[in-house]
C-alpha cells in the first residue's frame, strides 16, 4: 500500500471497505439500473412475441444502456461519493489525495473505466482481490478508494 495513503487513512481512522460489501453494492446497483432500463424501454418490446425480435431490440439499446450506466455512476459518485448500492452497504468512494468525495472528472473517469472493465470480462473488478487497497482498475485510474462509512 502507498505509504502516504496508508498513513492518511490511519490518521483519519478510515477503513477500506471489504470486497463483500463492494460485491453487494455492485449487485444492488445492477438491479436498480436494470429496473430503470426495463421501465424506460418497456414499450419497445412489451407487445412483441418473437424472441428474436426482442433480442434484436435489446441489442439495439446497447449504447443507451452504457450511457445510462455512466451517468448513474458518475452522478452519484460526484454528488454523494456513493451510488445507491454503496449507500445501502454503508460504503463511500473517496479521492486518495483529498480523502473527500471525488470531483466531477475523476467521478466520470471512474464511471467510464468501470464500463470498460465490465466489457473486458470484469478483469478490472477482480483486480481488487489482489491488492491491499482493494482498488479496481477504475479506482486506480481515477485515484479513488472505497471505504466504510
Amino acid at each position: 500500500m502507498d505509504k502516504k495513503l496508508e498513513s492518511d487513512l490511519l490518521r483519519e481512522n478510515i477503513k477500506i471497505a471489504n470486497n463483500s460489501k463492494r460485491i453487494k453494492a455492485y449487485v444492488i446497483d445492477e438491479i436498480l439500473i436494470s429496473l430503470i432500463i426495463f421501465a424506460s424501454f418497456w414499450g419497445k418490446f412489451s407487445d412483441e412475441e418473437d424472441i428474436l425480435v426482442i433480442i434484436e431490440t435489446v441489442n439495439s439499446l446497447f449504447f443507451a444502456v452504457i450511457t445510462l450506466k455512466i451517468i448513474y455512476h458518475a452522478f452519484f459518485t460526484y454528488m454523494y461519493g456513493a451510488t445507491i448500492g454503496k449507500i445501502i452497504t454503508k460504503t463511500v468512494i473517496i479521492s486518495c489525495d483529498s480523502l473527500a468525495k471525488p470531483e466531477f472528472i475523476p467521478a466520470l473517469t471512474r464511471s467510464i473505466i468501470r464500463i470498460l472493465s465490465e466489457m473486458l470480462f470484469y478483469f478490472g473488478f477482480f483486480w481488487a482481490f489482489f491488492n491491499d487497497e482493494k482498488q479496481t482498475w477504475h479506482d486506480k485510474i481515477a485515484k479513488t478508494i472505497v471505504v466504510d462509512v
